[in-house]
C-alpha cells in the first residue's frame, strides 16, 4: 500500500490558503541570535508562496522576493531547509552563531557531518545550503573561505582513498523492464504501476516528472500521445514536450495508459493517483474494494513503486530507483546504435557530458577501439 510523503508541493487547496498579503514582508533575519531563531525564520525564508499584489510598493518589493525564492525548485528548498536545520541544531551544541557563521566553524562542522558518514555529496548540499541562508539573509558568505573549500576537499579525497564510489541505480533497460512487468497483475494498482513504467521508460522521465502529469497534458495522435512537461530540471521556465510512441509489443506506453485511466475513471487532474485499501469493517463484512485519490502521487512514492516492483521482479530493493527508468531508456537507446544528439534530445540534457552520466556501459571490452589492433 502507498505511503503519501510529505511534499513543499500541496495542491490548489492549500496554495490558495497560503496566498498572503506579500506587503508582510519576511522579518529581519536574527542575526547572532539563538540558531532555533534562524531555523525558524530559514523555515519562512524557504518558503514559496503565490504573492499578492496590490499596487504598492511595498506589495510590489514583497512580490520580487518571493519569486525569488520560486527559483528554486522544491526538492531543493527542501534539502536546504533539512541542511540548514542541521546545522542550526549544531551550532546550538556548541554554543556558535548560526548567522552570520565564521568559515572555520562551518569546515568544523562539515567536518563533523563527514564524522557521521554522511557521503561528500550530501556534504557538499550542507554547504550549498549554508550559502543559500547567508544570501537570504544578505550577509557575508563564509562557505567560500579556503579553509572550508580545502576541507570539502579533502573530504572528498578521503573518500575517494577509502573506495567510495556513489553507487548509481541499476539502469532500467528494455529487458529489465520486461521483467518488472511480468508479475505484475491486472488489478487497479498493477494497471497503475505499469502505465507508470512504461510511460517512464518510454519518455525518458524523472520520478518528479512522472509524478506531476496531468491529463489535460496528454495530447493523442494517430502516433501516440505527446506528453507535455510544464516544467522540467533543465528547463525551469519553458515547456517542453515528450513523444509516447505507440508500440507493437507489451512495452507500448499509449496502450497502458490508456488502461489504467480507463479503469480509474481518469479525465483529468493528476494522471498517477494514490491507491489505498479502506479499514475492513469487521468479521463476515466484505472485504473492501481498493479507493483512489484525488492528488497525484509524490516522487518519493514513484521511487517506492519502482522499487517494490523491483523486489518482487527479483531485484534487490536498493537496485533500481526513481532515476532507473530514465537512465534504462537512454541506455537502450544506445545500445540500439541511437545517435548521441537523438539520446540528449529524448533525455532533455544540455550537454553530452550530462548524458554521459545517465549512460550505463555493459561489457567494457565489447567494441574496444584497440580491437583487432592490439
Amino acid at each position: 500500500m502507498d505511503r503519501p510523503s510529505e511534499t513543499l508541493s500541496r495542491g490548489p487547496a492549500a496554495a490558495s490558503r497560503a496566498l498572503v498579503p506579500s506587503s508582510q514582508a519576511l522579518a529581519a533575519p536574527p542575526l547572532g541570535g539563538d540558531p532555533a531563531e534562524v531555523k525558524r525564520w530559514f523555515d519562512e525564508a524557504a518558503e514559496a508562496t503565490q504573492p499578492v499584489l496590490d499596487g504598492t510598493l511595498a506589495s510590489e518589493r514583497g512580490a520580487a522576493a518571493a519569486y525569488a525564492r520560486m527559483a528554486k525548485s522544491d526538492n531543493t528548498r527542501r534539502a536546504y531547509r533539512a541542511a540548514v536545520r542541521a546545522w542550526c541544531a549544531w551550532c546550538a551544541r556548541h554554543d556558535l552563531p548560526a548567522l552570520p557563521a565564521q568559515g572555520s566553524d562551518v569546515a568544523a562542522f562539515l567536518a563533523g557531518e563527514r564524522g557521521r558518514r554522511l557521503a561528500p555529496n550530501t556534504i557538499e548540499l550542507r554547504r550549498a545550503a549554508i550559502r543559500y541562508l547567508h544570501r537570504a539573509a544578505r550577509c557575508p558568505v563564509p562557505t567560500d573561505d579556503v579553509c572550508v573549500s580545502e576541507t570539502v576537499a579533502g573530504i572528498r579525497r578521503d573518500a575517494a582513498h577509502s573506495g567510495e564510489i556513489p553507487r548509481k541505480k541499476v539502469a532500467a533497460t528494455a529487458t529489465i523492464v520486461r521483467r518488472l512487468l511480468a508479475p505484475i497483475g491486472n488489478d487497479l494498482r498493477g494497471l497503475r504501476d505499469r502505465a507508470l513504467i512504461l510511460v517512464g521508460f518510454a519518455g525518458a522521465l524523472r520520478r518528479s516528472e512522472l509524478a506531476a502529469i496531468r491529463a489535460d497534458h496528454l495530447e493523442a495522435t494517430d502516433r501516440g500521445i505527446r506528453l507535455t512537461l510544464p516544467q522540467t530540471k533543465g528547463e525551469q521556465t519553458t515547456a517542453v514536450t515528450v513523444p509516447l510512441p505507440y508500440g507493437d509489443t507489451e512495452l507500448c506506453p499509449v496502450r497502458a495508459l490508456a488502461l489504467w485511466q480507463e479503469a480509474a475513471g481518469i479525465s483529468a487532474g493528476p494522471v498517477f493517483r494514490r491507491i489505498w485499501l479502506p479499514p475492513h469493517q469487521g468479521p463476515g463484512a466484505p472485504p473492501p474494494l481498493p479507493r483512489i485519490g484525488s492528488a497525484a502521487i509524490t516522487p518519493q512514492t514513484v521511487a517506492q513503486i519502482i522499487q517494490v516492483r523491483a523486489v518482487a521482479a527479483g531485484f534487490k530493493r536498493r537496485d533500481l530507483g526513481g532515476h532507473s527508468l530514465k537512465r534504462g531508456a537512454l541506455t537502450t537507446g544506445m545500445e540500439c546504435g541511437v545517435h548521441p544528439a537523438k539520446l540528449k534530445r529524448l533525455g532533455r540534457h544540455k550537454s553530452f557530458d550530462v548524458l554521459g552520466e545517465y549512460l550505463e556501459f555493459g561489457d567494457l571490452f565489447e567494441g574496444h577501439p584497440l580491437n583487432g589492433v592490439l
